[in-house]
């Protein structure tokens, strides 16, 4: 997931990431501030902080840290589903800068294992080939864990989808007794009212 978003200065902003249990997630951002003089967005932003927050689907804090104006934060999930990711600016040095209009370049990345090249440049084949065969076996451990995780969630869906049509089932059911059951007390009610009145 990469994106980037606007916000004012101290302004939070929360992402959703719906993430397996036991999940490396890694996040990159970079703050650029807008300049009024020059109308364009600098490439830095020297006196702002990141605070980052991360909730898990529990409601508990997992990561909770005030970061520089660019940097990376990282946290292992142990619980699956929607973790809420959020971002708020702070000022560090410069509260002039209050207020000002920031762009976040945000890149995060899920189960990703970094494969180090020059530690394999380093090594000879036999070391190169064991490296890439560990990081392979981790990739496969990851898609696994989302293949199972993805699983989990296709079975909760289906049996809320089946319980759903049950109810409604039930609903037509209770419906369809009323209708009738209202037709057979209209129908008496009109043979009494048609015999009480000597009509039939």
């Amino acid at each position: 997931l990469a994106l980037y978003f606007h916000i004012g200065e101290r302004e939070e902003k929360c992402i959703i990431e719906d993430v397996p249990s036991d999940t490396l997630v890694i996040g990159n951002y970079k703050v650029q501030r807008w300049d009024t003089h020059k109308q364009e967005f600098l490439e830095s932003a020297p006196g702002l902080g990141m605070f980052v927050t991360v909730t898990t689907p529990s409601a508990d804090v997992l990561l909770s840290k005030l970061y520089g104006p660019q940097g990376t934060f990282s946290f292992t999930s142990y619980l699956s589903g929607e973790h809420i990711i959020c971002l708020q600016s702070n000022s560090t040095r410069f509260v002039a800068f209050a207020g000002s209009k920031l762009r976040i370049h945000l890149d995060i990345r899920v189960g990703e294992h970094f494969f180090d090249e020059s530690v394999v440049q380093a090594k000879d084949k036999v070391d190169e080939v064991n490296l890439r065969l560990e990081h392979l076996i981790e990739e496969i451990h990851h898609i696994s864990k989302e293949q199972n995780y993805e699983r989990e969630r296709e079975e909760k869906f289906r049996k809320t989808s089946e319980e759903t049509n049950s109810n409604i089932l039930w609903w037509a059911i209770v419906q369809t007794l009323i209708l009738v059951s209202i037709g057979i007390w209209q129908i008496k009610s009109l043979r009494d009212f048609f015999i009480s009145k000597k009509l039939v």
